[in-house]
């Protein structure tokens, strides 16, 4: 039993324990091109999340993982099979109900872990900061915890090279061999604005992408996902400790 994942813990633990931060993990089920599974969005939030507690836990936080979320934002993939949609507004619903919860007794930091790109939880968040103005609420995306140019060579971001080579390092056993995975190409919008990054239209997965990867995974590897796993969470385990120890009334340095 690891006492900082509220689902392997029980209640003889939990009513005599602190509990200063409180992280949900919040991913998607989709398709990862051919070789991985519609679960990898979830797998990879719970583990980054489990290990960055760990380590905040052992540096003396009092942290808590709440059990993933699998479901996402994924209006974009209508057409793509059993890619499972979540509304925004439904996204927003749901973490009203858990921050009342967290509010009213007393955990009012909590830490939005996000796993997958079409969650945009900023706009969620200043709803509730006005609803909930002694919740510290903020998230991140773990993806972006650590520079990943660093530790991969091929650019993507959905079933790329380092999406596969994380799962290769937690989850071999549901990794197909390389040979089985598309290309990951993804087709340019004829739009130059969206070309060039200054304009935004929600990508049509099944227009942009022939397997559903955006990025090729094909240079992977198991020793690639460890390393920027390590990396990923030290970083947000760091983030971790800072929270629990912030005044959220004072949370801003004038130095």
């Amino acid at each position: 039993m690891r006492p900082y994942i509220l689902a392997e813990t029980n209640w003889k633990a939990i009513k005599d324990q602190q509990v200063e931060v409180a992280i949900l993990p919040w991913g998607a089920t989709e398709a990862h091109n051919y070789h991985m599974p519609y679960g990898t969005d979830n797998y990879e939030a719970e583990a980054v999340a489990a290990e960055a507690a760990r380590l905040a836990w052992e540096a003396g936080a009092k942290v808590m993982v709440l059990p993933v979320l699998p479901f996402g934002v994924n209006t974009g993939q209508a057409d793509i099979t059993l890619d499972i949609n979540l509304n925004p507004s439904t996204q927003l619903a749901i973490l009203r109900d858990i921050v009342t919860v967290l509010n009213r007794q007393g955990i009012q930091k909590l830490l939005l872990l996000n796993s997958h790109g079409g969650n945009d939880f900023k706009p969620i968040l200043r709803e509730l900061g006005l609803q909930f103005p002694d919740m510290f609420l903020l998230t991140c995306n773990w993806f972006l915890a650590a520079d990943r140019k660093a530790f991969f060579d091929s650019p993507g971001d959905h079933a790329d090279e380092m999406e596969t080579s994380i799962m290769q390092h937690l989850r071999p056993d549901l990794v197909l061999p390389l040979s089985e995975a598309g290309e990951g190409k993804e087709y340019k919008s004829r739009l130059t604005g969206i070309r060039e990054g200054w304009a935004w239209s929600e990508r049509l997965w099944s227009q942009v992408s022939d397997d559903t990867g955006i990025g090729n995974p094909a240079a992977a590897t198991p020793a690639k996902g460890k390393a920027f796993f390590e990396a990923t969470t030290q970083n947000i385990a760091q983030l971790l400790i800072e929270l629990s120890q912030v005044n959220p009334k004072d949370r801003y340095s004038r130095v």
